[in-house]
C-alpha cells in the first residue's frame, strides 16, 4: 500500500484531526516506515512455534464484581459544573430538525 497525501487526509478525516500539509509531509515516511515493519513481519517463517506466552506469570488482579450502592442524585449533581431542573446541563451536541 502507497501512503500518499491523499491517504493521510482520509485518514486524518476518519480520525477527526485537523492536519496541516507539513503534518501530512511529515507523517507520510512514518506511515510508510511503520507498514514496511509490519509487512516485514508476514515474512517470518512461525510454523511450528508455539503460542507466545505472558513473560510474566499473572492472576485476575480485578476486584470482587460486587454491587454497592451507587450515588443519590441530589449528591451525584454536586459534581456537576452546571445543573437544570435535577438533571445534568450540557452543551447541545445535536442541531435541531435531524
Amino acid at each position: 500500500m502507497d501512503v500518499t497525501p491523499d491517504l493521510v487526509r482520509h485518514l486524518a478525516d476518519l480520525s477527526r484531526l485537523e492536519l496541516d500539509e507539513a503534518e501530512i509531509e511529515r507523517i507520510i515516511p512514518e506511515l510508510r516506515s511503520l507498514l514496511a515493519y509490519f509487512e516485514s513481519l508476514d515474512e517470518l517463517e512461525l510454523e511450528g512455534l508455539e503460542e507466545l506466552v505472558r513473560p510474566i506469570d499473572s492472576e485476575n488482579v480485578l476486584r470482587a464484581d460486587e454491587p454497592t450502592p451507587g450515588l443519590e442524585q441530589a449528591e451525584a449533581l454536586t459534581l456537576a459544573p452546571e445543573r437544570e431542573d435535577g438533571f445534568f446541563k450540557l452543551p447541545r451536541v445535536v442541531e435541531e430538525g435531524r
